[in-house]
């Protein structure tokens, strides 16, 4: 009788050990949070049949959260994505892993994200309002999303 027990110890660990992950969130990540990836493209990327474009890099890097800003609320380095200052609220700062991966707990509500390029904040995305970098995080939900740090990319 124990070596039945046994054999089903070890089938049952054999199995979890092997199961895959079915993604990169904690078990303990609350169920209102943003999570994402950050990837750097750099190089060319106008379509060409004899070039390939480089596939996106992993970045380890930190994401400020701001209330959600628009572009009446940044000093902004001519019309590029790069910022100067925020003049929002920030909300909270979080480091991405060296996979890019990131996860952060947030209440509900509406937040820009920028990272740091060369000292200047940066965020290359608008809504139709020009709201920047806009995420929605809703009750007892994970917005995900991927930030793209795309300054030194040709298109």
């Amino acid at each position: 009788m124990p070596k039945i027990f046994l054999f089903i110890f070890y089938y049952a660990l054999t199995i979890t050990a092997c199961s895959p992950l079915k993604n990169k969130r904690s078990p303990n990540m609350a169920q209102q949070s943003i999570e994402g990836f950050v990837y750097k493209i750099a190089g060319n990327h106008m379509p060409s049949p004899n070039s390939h474009a480089s596939s996106p890099i992993d970045v380890l890097i930190t994401i400020y959260i701001y209330e959600a800003t628009n572009i009446k609320d940044v000093t902004r380095k001519g019309t590029s994505p790069f910022y100067l200052t925020v003049n929002k609220k920030l909300i909270t700062t979080v480091q991405s892993d060296s996979t890019g991966y990131f996860a952060v707990e947030l209440p509900a509500g509406r937040y820009s994200l920028f990272t740091k390029v060369d000292n200047l904040l940066y965020a290359n995305s608008f809504d139709i309002e020009n709201n920047i970098a806009l995420v929605q995080v809703e009750q007892g939900k994970i917005t995900k999303t991927v930030i793209k740090i795309d300054a030194g990319a040709t298109y």
